[in-house]
């Protein structure tokens, strides 16, 4: 049986070492449940302080759908739905976990993932301008995601300018930040944690794909922002009641500026895999400067590096052509970008 690499997705990997290494210290501690213990505490402490929140709500989840669905229900009104890019996980990678919460997708084009100032006002218009809108789905909230499910980035100023109609329009402006360390460790980024604890309403700080065994940090700038939030988590089965297991780990994450830290590896490695492809003649569907990138194949070189390589399906683009992604990872193996190498 071949050994195959596997660059699939960024969550094949267990935990950072720091983390496994404080979960044992602090495995036959007895605390409080529901994240209502001293570790839970420190990790919000810590995130209050690297965001420029002080008085921040903040909820450690299990994962990215439990807390989507989880903010989107609770910011939104019953008649309302959520304005994303048409390639919104929210939208296409979340098996309708928003809509079978009683919300709609509001989808817009995009640009590389990304949507825009003009394109949300635009949807907002439209349904005012609309005779018939009370029978419509009112735009209730603007969610993104950074980066972007192909990789892209928000500037800061697209970020402001999105923020500006959201708070023009007196909807919340809410950010998906699974692979935010991501994020923070591409030199191309210019947004910042405290950019976002100030241009958006409610966001969570990815754990799952970023050095932890699960969990997402949800930040709410302003306190009560979202009344009685604790009970909302509860009712969507997504209240952990061994809270402290992933207050640790995000305890563990904002100690010593690991978080951004943790990101660089899987920039470097995704730079070094791209500029190989880029040599070797192979077409980059994509030029995402984080850590998925995206390829366009033929379908029978696909399957034939397939044999050797894991990689993620995207999509056929015709009979003949198919788009792939390698995504790495805060533990990318030196060893195993340069058999990827090898390989193509």
């Amino acid at each position: 049986m071949i050994n195959k690499l596997s660059f699939v997705s960024d969550y094949m990997e267990g935990a950072h070492p720091q983390i496994l290494k404080r979960l044992t210290e602090t495995n036959m501690v007895k605390s409080s449940g529901y994240g209502l213990d001293e570790y839970s505490e420190s990790a919000k402490e810590k995130i209050r302080n690297a965001c420029s929140v002080p008085e921040a709500d903040i909820f450690f989840l299990a994962g990215g759908t439990q807390a989507n669905a989880v903010m989107i229900d609770a910011l939104l009104r019953p008649y309302q739905g959520v304005i994303s890019a048409r390639t919104g996980h929210i939208n296409v990678h979340e098996a309708g976990a928003i809509e079978a919460g009683g919300h709609k997708v509001l989808a817009l084009p995009h640009q590389d993932g990304k949507i825009t100032a003009d394109s949300i006002q635009s949807c907002i218009d439209d349904y005012w301008r609309d005779d018939n809108h009370e029978h419509m789905v009112m735009p209730g909230m603007v969610y993104i995601s950074h980066p972007t499910e192909y990789g892209s980035l928000y500037s800061l100023d697209e970020l402001s300018r999105i923020s500006r109609t959201c708070r023009k329009n007196n909807i919340p402006l809410y950010l998906d930040g699974a692979r935010l360390a991501y994020a923070l460790a591409c030199p191309e980024n210019d947004v910042s944690l405290p950019d976002i604890g100030r241009l958006c309403d409610a966001f969570y700080i990815g754990g799952t794909k970023c050095g932890a065994l699960f969990g997402e940090a949800v930040v709410i700038p302003r306190h009560d922002y979202i009344p009685h939030l604790f009970t909302i988590i509860k009712q969507h089965g997504a209240l952990l009641a061994k809270g402290r297991i992933a207050a640790i780990q995000f305890d563990t994450l904002f100690t010593d500026n690991l978080y951004t830290e943790i990101g660089k590896n899987a920039i470097e490695t995704a730079g070094r895999i791209r500029a190989a492809l880029t040599d070797r003649g192979y077409k980059l569907t994509l030029q995402s400067p984080t850590n998925q990138i995206f390829i366009t194949f033929k379908k029978e070189v696909a399957e034939s590096l397939s044999e050797k390589i894991e990689m993620g399906f995207i999509e056929n683009i015709d009979s003949d052509h198919t788009v792939m992604r390698i995504a790495t990872s805060w533990a990318t193996q030196k060893e195993d970008v340069d058999a990827l190498i090898n390989i193509l």
